[in-house]
């Protein structure tokens, strides 16, 4: 890659964290705001990756296209352990922020199921487990 493409690429993803802080912390707290702010930082990082996969992808056949079929391969790999590992840690958090708000209320009028309301948890937290595992064993394939 040339020097400038990567300056831009630079440019963009330091640009779509600081706008939106910094419209954050100087400007008005209002709706409207926020969603300039969030559209803006969803242009520059998906315009980021939209250029940065053009880049990758666009050159034309090499020599090394084995080489570069494998380390691609590698990096699905990495970045399918990564979603797997994500994805199920927000779908367990959201489970917990559930049960355990509702197994407090539960408990703070009957102290008796206090036992069936934690396996509730336990329950929601096991997702984010089956999720990790899942990731070390797609590593494991790499």
């Amino acid at each position: 890659m040339t020097l400038l493409v990567k300056v831009t690429l630079i440019a963009a993803l330091t640009f779509s964290i600081i706008i939106p802080f910094g419209s954050f912390l100087l400007g008005s707290k209002t709706k409207g705001r926020y969603k300039i702010s969030l559209g803006f930082n969803c242009f520059l990082f998906f315009g980021t990756l939209l250029l940065s996969n053009i880049l990758l992808y666009g050159g034309g056949a090499s020599a090394a296209a084995e080489v570069d079929a494998a380390a691609s391969a590698t990096g699905l790999g990495y970045l399918a352990a990564a979603l797997v590992t994500g994805l199920s840690c927000i779908g367990g958090g959201i489970a917990v922020a559930s049960a355990a708000s509702a197994a407090l209320g539960a408990i703070s009028e009957d102290s008796s199921i206090l036992g069936k309301s934690l396996i509730f948890v336990g329950l929601a937290e096991g997702v984010c487990l089956y999720g990790l595992i899942i990731s070390f064993m797609i590593l494991g394939q790499l």
